[in-house]
Formats: C-alpha cells, structure tokens, sequence
C-alpha cells in the first residue's frame, strides 16, 4: 500500500524545528534522516521510529509493535517500532519522539565498525 504525499508533507511540518532532517522515497515508503542518519520510516501512511536497548521499552509498554516485513513468507521485524498517536498531533511530541529515535539511529552506528576497518582485518588473516 502507498503512502499518500500529503502524509509525508505533514510530517515533514511537524519536524521543521529539527534541524537537518530530510525525506526520501525507498522501497514504497519512506525513510526519514536526520543529518544522514535515518531515524524513521513511513509505510502505508504509518510512521515508525528508530529503537535499540535504550528506547524500545517505551514502545513496547504502549503496546506500539515493530515495522516487520515478510521474507520468504517469513515475518521479519525491523528496529522500528509504530509512532505514539500523539506524535502526530503535535510538533513538540513529534520533535521529543523523533529525537529519541535519532539518538538510537546514533548509537547504532557507533556499534558498526567502518567497511575499511573490516576488511584491512580480513586482510591480516
């Protein structure tokens, strides 16, 4: 199912006081990036936002569940869990919220060791 271009323009509203963010169109839906960084997606006019150790369990005692896709007829979960209703009601919960996922999305990248650093390694072996 698409997202309706509306949806996203909304969002992009709601995120204005964030500086760096930016939306772009993957795989049916959208990614949203902050400096880069993607911190959220959109699928089917659902919005999703960046999770890990640190903020999942916000999400998980609002019962909001996982982006999942299906691979080989297998459910698939991603790191992205569904956005409180009330994100979108306004821009102040809609910048605490995506700010949260975007110091996820940060975390997570420092946990990934840089594509040369891998493979001068394999290299050495």
């Amino acid at each position: 199912m698409a997202t309706d271009s509306g949806f996203i323009d909304y969002l992009r509203e709601l995120l204005e006081p964030l500086d760096g963010v930016t939306v772009k169109r993957m795989f049916g839906g959208y990614g949203i990036f902050r400096h880069g960084l993607m911190f959220a997606l959109v699928s089917a006019d659902t919005l999703y936002f960046k999770v890990d150790e640190q903020n999942k369990a916000e999400f998980i005692a609002r019962d909001l569940e996982p982006f999942t896709y299906m691979k080989a007829d297998k459910p698939m979960p991603l790191a992205y869990y569904r956005a409180p209703e009330e994100t979108l009601d306004n821009s102040d919960d809609m910048c605490e919220w995506a700010e949260k996922a975007y110091q996820a999305a940060l975390r997570a990248q420092k946990l990934k060791k840089p594509v040369k650093a891998r493979r001068n390694r394999k290299e050495q072996i």
